[in-house]
């Protein structure tokens, strides 16, 4: 990652899934935390949602940022965010790990670099020691 980023996001759209995989709220919850370790994240918390009549949504927090999940059973589709931050989690690791679980055939993955931060004269620290002092005055 550039080193004036303070994280990467991808946003991923998985297409012509496992209907029956995208419902299941144990299966989805399941290969998040799987995701989540493949890239080398501390998770620290999660929340998964069965909507009726279909449908999973979930998220899982993560010392690195966040992993999130919505899926449309009905048409084998589902909306993946997986945003992470640091030099040392590889957000495309839980990408593949979810591609395999889900079953996608096609997908589309968009990579955004966040926190983009230029007029700093050393590359950023992603969790710096600094004083709460040092930081509300800014």
């Amino acid at each position: 990652m550039e080193n004036n980023a303070l994280g990467r996001q991808l946003m991923v759209e998985y297409f012509n899934c496992s209907s029956a995989r995208l419902n299941d709220v144990q299966h989805i919850r399941q290969s998040m935390l799987d995701a989540a370790q493949a890239t080398g994240a501390t998770v620290v918390g999660e929340v998964f949602h069965q909507f009726n009549p279909h449908g999973v949504s979930g998220v899982v927090v993560i010392a690195e940022s966040h992993l999130a999940i919505h899926t449309w059973p009905e048409y084998g589709y589902a909306a993946v965010d997986l945003f992470t931050c640091g030099n040392e989690i590889d957000p495309y690791k839980g990408f593949e790990a979810l591609k395999r679980a889900l079953r996608s055939g096609h997908f589309e993955v968009r990579e955004f670099l966040r926190g983009q931060i230029t007029d700093r004269q050393h590359p950023l620290l992603h969790k710096p020691a600094l004083a709460e002092a040092d930081w509300m005055e800014h």
